[in-house]
């Protein structure tokens, strides 16, 4: 049984610990034979505490009650900008550090173990808004603030939030398997299991934030149209304008070229399509407008560091 231990303080954002929680109860729920872990609630002391959202969790014990941890999860919310200046916690953190399997940050938790040293020249991540705040910080840390989540040696870091739940099916399935997560997934009805190199946002959501009236539109129209020709003439013409402003009205609202842009489309649905359907790989790069399965691979190997097979193989078990 493999000991989790999961740290509260003060204005902690409580789905940075119930979010990843949940996906090791599940674990446990589904686990033919013992639960595969032991939850310790940690505390800087032994008094309640509450969270952000004003919800009250009650520690198991203060630091010094810990019990010997496998991996030690670390919350963000407004909280964490206080508590990693308590040098007590800080020493607790370094001390556990050499004991701990993994030691784990969840969206701005990345502050308090930042503040301990331990992640020196480390690849980490955090919630994309407070990505560069962390950068200047700590400028000996390898901030790659676009990803879901990160894990370099003995320490992972997630971005925002729900991000913390893939990063969690992802230790699960180190520890248990790919098909013991992928059941953990299926059973919290998660939309999709999702590698750590996946961007926070989705290309159709960030085009939903920065996009409005007809670009925003554009976006649902190449949605149900990615197994066409799509050039930019078309696009262009689609929101009634010449293909010269369109290219500069494109690149202003998103910040990236048509062409870029439509790839990520495709190869985001390339992902979910091979992950829920069984689907050949020439029939997901035709149906995606892809020139031949060829550049499908290519294209797909460039972006994910995979080839759409190896994808498949990885995520679905």
């Amino acid at each position: 049984m493999r000991a989790i231990g999961l740290l509260v303080y003060p204005q902690m954002q409580a789905l940075d610990l119930v979010g990843p929680l949940d996906v090791f109860g599940a674990a446990n729920a589904l686990a033919k034979g013992a639960a595969p872990y032991q939850f310790h609630i940690i505390g800087l002391g032994s008094a309640p505490i509450r969270a952000e959202n004003g919800l009250t969790f009650v520690p198991d014990g203060a630091l010094e009650d810990a019990p010997p941890l496998d991996t030690l999860l670390v919350p963000g919310g407004a909280g964490s900008r206080v508590a990693d200046g308590d040098s007590r916690l800080l020493d607790w953190l370094r001390e556990r550090a050499g004991s701990t399997r993994r030691m784990v940050s969840v969206c701005t938790g990345l502050y308090i173990l930042a503040a301990t040293g331990l992640l020196s020249g480390r690849r980490v991540t955090t919630h994309w808004h407070f990505a560069d705040d962390i950068a200047r910080r700590y400028p000996d840390l390898r901030v790659e603030a676009d990803c879901l989540f990160l894990r370099d040696g003995p320490y992972a870091s997630s971005g925002g939030l729900t991000a913390a739940m893939d990063l969690a099916l992802a230790l699960v399935e180190e520890d248990l398997g790919a098909a013991a997560a992928l059941a953990v997934a299926q059973f919290l009805v998660m939309y999709v299991k999702r590698p750590g190199n996946q961007a926070q946002f989705s290309a159709p959501l960030t085009a939903q934030a920065q996009g409005s009236g007809r670009m925003a539109a554009l976006v649902d129209w190449l949605m149900a149209h990615l197994d066409h020709e799509l050039t930019v003439e078309h696009m262009a013409e689609q929101v009634a304008m010449s293909a010269r402003h369109f290219r500069r009205v494109f690149l202003g609202t998103f910040g990236t070229t048509p062409a870029r842009f439509l790839e990520r489309l495709r190869l985001e649905q390339a992902c979910l399509r091979l992950i829920e359907s069984q689907a050949s790989i020439e029939r997901i790069a035709a149906g995606l407008g892809f020139r031949s399965a060829d550049a499908f691979r290519r294209a797909f190997r460039q972006r994910y560091g995979a080839t759409p097979r190896e994808y498949r193989e990885r995520f679905v078990g």
